[in-house]
């Protein structure tokens, strides 16, 4: 039996990734010395979290300092409108908010640059409700793996 349902195109939130996306591309195509475009990049992942709801907000501040302090070659920029973090301008891990999808939880991702292959098979997202020190250390530890 064929599928009805006809496709509806990208959601609201879907559509304003990938203009912040783009977004995010120009800015940085820009000219500048590689030390403002970091600065002005890291900026920028400061003022996305600074406009999180507050149970965001805080955890994406905790995700932040815990990446930068356990794996400070990655780069913090924004990636889709999240805050990430790259090795040579490939994003390595980023969080999103529960609020920019409309879950019920907020994620810490990794992507295929992550270096967190256990075997066959391995997370490369993890749901987070709260950030708590053993959740801390957890991502201490994953981003230290990572890179």
């Amino acid at each position: 039996m064929a599928d009805t349902a006809t496709y509806e195109g990208f959601t609201a939130q879907e559509r304003a990734a990938m203009k912040a996306h783009a977004q995010e591309q120009k800015k940085a195509a820009r000219r500048g010395s590689p030390a403002e475009k970091a600065a002005e990049a890291e900026r920028d992942v400061l003022a996305k979290i600074a406009e999180m709801r507050d149970s965001d907000r805080v955890m994406a501040e905790r995700v932040h300092a815990v990446v930068t302090a356990n794996a400070p070659t990655l780069a913090p920029k924004l990636w889709y409108g999240m805050p990430a973090y790259a090795l040579d301008g490939k994003v390595v891990c980023f969080f999103q908010s529960a609020e920019k999808f409309k879950a019920r939880y907020a994620t810490l991702g990794f992507s295929d640059q992550a270096k967190l292959d256990e075997g066959p098979m391995w997370a490369a997202g993890f749901a987070l409700t709260e950030v708590t020190p053993e959740v801390e250390a957890r991502i201490g530890e994953l981003v230290r793996r990572a890179v």
